[in-house]
């Protein structure tokens, strides 16, 4: 191992901050993970501490390295995979953020995006941006801050705020901070914004009058490949060691999962859920309720796009499930009690705690459990939340039939909660096709590797990466087509009486 190089990779995620340590095969030799504070002010408000999350991804880094045995200099390069949309404003001559972030699931810009609706037409902007009016993306939030919190349009007015999704927020400090830190972003996570246009890969001038944002405090958009700076020696790192790979979460999955050719499509079941569709070199506009985003940009490649369906409430739904009702200790035993049960009971459960994304977009939509009975017991509910990702992510999967013209056969999945065995088994029933998991089930972290990895010479090319890729459990469809219909019925009636 001594004189060995490897590639390091963060991922600060939506509950906890992970730092990876990967060697030449793509294999995983040391981890630590770190959660963090979910803060709630309100119904509907959903906040972090950007400190607190820092300072968990420095922890992360440090116990990562001492595990692993490895020098700081024995690591190539770093790349880095975040939640998106997860917006920050932060004094770049301090460093301290101007308030909490404000976090993708938060719904308190509902009534700014109707405002910002031209005619109440919540598709205004998709044409230039790819996405719809809704509170999911960063642009809305800078202008809710702004509109909203004292202080901050003044310190914008004085050229004192930079503004940051995680990945931003995070490259800043690793390459110094106050002191010289570099303030960039990618493709990817710029195209969450509302605020690049797809086109050019820039900010787009319209948008940012639209929503008030000057340029001048977002970051450069850079390809989610190459070297945007180097570590501070004064840092966690203690070394000079180049920042050289960022993508947004899910885009990092689709890389990750080495879906480098048009029509090759990843699932990932994680507090959301979020499917995406590789389109190629041409954006394709979605007519069914998807968003259109960039897949990842390689250096001086073109960039590739794709389109998307996300899911609020996946694996959170699990945690509430947990937590809230107290019917279960840990997540995984949520797979026992379901078990206890043949079938759902005649229940269904729509989890529209912030609404419902793809393809609905429906801010309005409330969350609810159809269908309840003397008969119901708690095992019918929980296998009804497992259900409920299957049954979104079957939505999301026709949409993308519809959108792209494709008719895609396999489903490559990956996410925490793709260990359940009994939600990928209905996943593949309810969707009749076979889903396939990779050894390597760490899609996302690896991505952002592999970005960085690229940009450092680590790997040599895309081809090398995909050598990587191997499958290690395939679930089949097996259920009556009959039986698979009425139950896809009974959701999308559920679906309908959740909206308000």
């Amino acid at each position: 191992m001594p004189g060995e190089k490897f590639v390091g990779a963060i991922d600060q995620g939506t509950t906890s901050s992970r730092f990876f340590i990967f060697n030449h095969r793509g294999e995983i030799v040391s981890m630590h993970q770190l959660e963090h504070r979910q803060i709630y002010p309100r119904p509907g408000w959903v906040e972090h501490d950007p400190m607190e999350i820092r300072d968990r991804v420095y922890d992360a880094i440090k116990i990562g390295l001492q595990k692993s045995a490895i020098n700081r200099d024995q690591l190539a390069g770093i790349g880095i995979t975040n939640q998106r949309e997860t917006t920050v404003l932060w004094n770049p001559e301090t460093g301290m953020p101007y308030c909490n972030a404000i976090v993708w699931q938060d719904t308190r810009t509902e009534a700014l995006c109707k405002t910002l609706a031209e005619a109440g037409n919540m598709d205004c902007f998709r044409q230039k941006v790819g996405l719809p009016l809704t509170t999911y993306f960063s642009g809305p939030k800078i202008k809710w801050m702004m509109d909203n919190i004292d202080g901050i349009q003044a310190a914008v007015d004085n050229n004192a705020v930079l503004f940051g999704n995680m990945d931003t927020w995070l490259i800043w400090w690793l390459t110094g901070g106050p002191d010289g830190g570099v303030h960039v972003t990618d493709v990817t996570n710029a195209s969450r914004t509302m605020l690049m246009n797809l086109d050019t890969l820039d900010w787009d001038p319209e948008m940012l009058a639209t929503m008030g944002v000057p340029r001048r405090m977002l970051p450069e958009i850079r390809s989610s490949s190459e070297i945007y700076g180097h570590t501070s020696p004064s840092g966690v790192f203690g070394d000079k060691i180049p920042v050289a790979g960022d993508l947004g979460d899910q885009q990092a999955a689709l890389f990750g999962q080495t879906c480098f050719a048009p029509g090759e499509a990843k699932n990932t079941y994680g507090t959301g859920c979020f499917m995406l569709l590789n389109t190629g070199e041409k954006s394709v506009q979605s007519r069914f309720g998807l968003l259109t985003t960039v897949g990842y940009k390689i250096g001086d490649q073109p960039a590739v796009f794709a389109l998307e369906g996300s899911i609020a409430i996946a694996g959170s739904l699990v945690q509430w499930f947990r937590d809230n009702l107290g019917l279960i200790t840990e997540s995984h035993d949520i797979e026992a009690l379901a078990r206890t049960v043949k079938d759902n009971g005649g229940i269904y459960f729509v989890p529209a705690f912030s609404g419902l994304f793809a393809p609905h977009w429906r801010s309005d939509a409330q969350g609810l459990i159809t269908g309840l009975t003397h008969y119901v017991h708690k095992g019918h509910i929980a296998r009804a939340v497992l259900e409920a990702c299957a049954f979104q992510a079957r939505e999301i999967f026709e949409a993308m039939e519809k959108d792209s013209g494709i008719h895609l056969t396999t489903l490559k999945v990956d996410g925490g909660m793709v260990a359940n065995e009994l939600l990928m088994q209905f996943q593949a029933d309810i969707l009749d096709l076979p889903v396939i998991c990779p050894k390597n089930r760490e899609t996302s972290v690896l991505g952002a590797a592999y970005a960085a990895g690229l940009a450092v010479g680590f790997w040599q090319d895309q081809a090398e990466l995909k050598k990587h890729w191997a499958i290690d459990k395939t679930w089949k469809g097996n259920m009556p087509a009959a039986a698979r219909q009425t139950l896809y019925d009974g959701w999308l009636s559920a679906v309908r009486r959740s909206y308000a």
